[in-house]
């Protein structure tokens, strides 16, 4: 069975094949400027990537674009389009629906309920979705939700201290993100250190940020809440924030809400807070400059990410396994530093030597750590094409 993933933006498409009868990646690729005279098309099949131009109108010719790519007589990797069992989607909030589901009127239609709540993610999901079932009918398209890693979560996590009937009636509940990144390193870590008991806090440090508090690969907490706008401080999105604050902004700007939420949603976080850059990179390199508003975003950034690991601990009791995973736990020698800083106490070191050297995959803490500390690069994509190989092995 092979599965293609997709990874859709508003004009974006890329993507990773896998062949599930041994996890094997067999190609990665995509197509950017979508809708444009002159579109980039990428393709990488066992190690040679090809590159060229082309005009690409709408996600389906996108798709149909790779499946050209991906069953080229000379250089590509099937026999024909429909060696791809199923295309499988990293959606993010499906409202009524969660876990793995088939894309149906009905699913999509629940996605839509959520457009507010996701305005960044679900719409262009949505737009290729419909396309996609349109044009390419034969090919069967599975959402796997990021909510659905965490079903395991337990109503005193779940419920908002609000009107009971808006969790029933409005899905106002936390229903937390990252479902993916979290699952794989809740495998991952079991796997290294070859047990199924233990109390994991998954650290998803990125252009978008969440920590997960897990125990035995089963989520019992999140940083995120019911919008992705939520929990930490994100590239330019806002994270935790007081919704009494939006009438004394409206009044004292003349903006109006929708306008508002849009400066929350798209013009906050870090890159708000600093007026630099939403990256972490550019934010260390602008302090070490002597921006001082560069700085403070970093910190903020910091402590938001200690105040949540602080609160993950108290409920699982402590932490067999602290994981840095995402773009910026991958790779932010600082941003580890920064927050494992003075945990001595809590039974958390980190090596500062073994931290500063990491590449890929590997343990980072001290040796008289009672708690140990990892760096483990994530595989979302994996993740969804395992999801949606279980789903149409039960449809089956």
């Amino acid at each position: 069975m092979k599965i293609l993933v997709a990874n859709l933006g508003s004009t974006s498409f890329k993507y990773r094949l896998f062949d599930m009868a041994d996890e094997r990646q067999l190609a990665r690729g995509g197509v950017e400027r979508i809708g444009s005279a002159e579109s980039r098309c990428v393709v990488e099949i066992g190690g040679r990537k090809q590159e060229r131009s082309a005009s690409v109108p709408d996600h389906a010719a996108a798709v149909r674009q790779c499946l050209e790519q991906l069953t080229h007589p000379q250089t590509g990797c099937l026999q024909s389009a429909e060696d791809v069992s199923a295309i499988g989607f990293k959606a993010v909030h499906g409202g009524r629906f969660s876990g793995t589901q088939r894309v149906t009127a009905d699913v999509l239609a629940a996605m839509e309920d959520m457009n507010q709540v996701a305005p960044a993610h679900n719409p262009p999901y949505i737009r290729a979705m419909r396309l996609l079932a349109e044009k390419l009918p034969e090919i069967p398209l599975v959402a796997a939700f990021e909510t659905g890693f965490h079903a395991t979560v337990a109503d005193r996590w779940r419920y908002y201290p609000a009107p009971y009937e808006w969790a029933d009636q409005m899905h106002v509940k936390r229903w937390g993100f990252h479902g993916a990144s979290h699952r794989f390193i809740a495998g991952r870590v079991a796997e290294l250190l070859g047990r199924e008991d233990l109390r994991v806090i998954s650290c998803h440090l990125g252009g978008s940020s969440s920590l997960c508090a897990i125990r035995g690969r089963e989520s019992v907490a999140t940083s995120m809440g019911m919008s992705p706008q939520s929990g930490l401080p994100h590239n330019n999105r806002i994270g935790d924030f007081d919704p009494f604050a939006l009438p004394v902004i409206m009044q004292a700007t003349g903006r109006t809400l929708d306008q508002v939420l849009d400066d929350l949603a798209c013009r906050s976080g870090l890159l708000g807070l600093s007026g630099v850059s939403g990256d972490v990179r550019d934010l260390e390199q602008a302090a070490d400059a002597g921006n001082a508003r560069a700085q403070l975003a970093l910190d903020v950034f910091h402590t938001e990410t200690r105040r949540h690991l602080g609160g993950l601990l108290v409920e699982l009791g402590g932490a067999d396994v602290i994981a840095f995973t995402g773009g910026i736990g991958e790779n932010g020698v600082r941003t580890r530093h920064a927050v494992c800083r003075g945990l001595e106490q809590l039974g958390i070191a980190l090596d500062d030597a073994a931290n500063a050297a990491a590449r890929g995959e590997g343990k980072i803490s001290a040796s008289h750590s009672r708690t140990e500390i990892w760096l483990v690069p994530t595989n979302e994509e994996l993740v969804v094409a395992r999801l949606a190989k279980q789903l149409l092995q039960q449809k089956d």
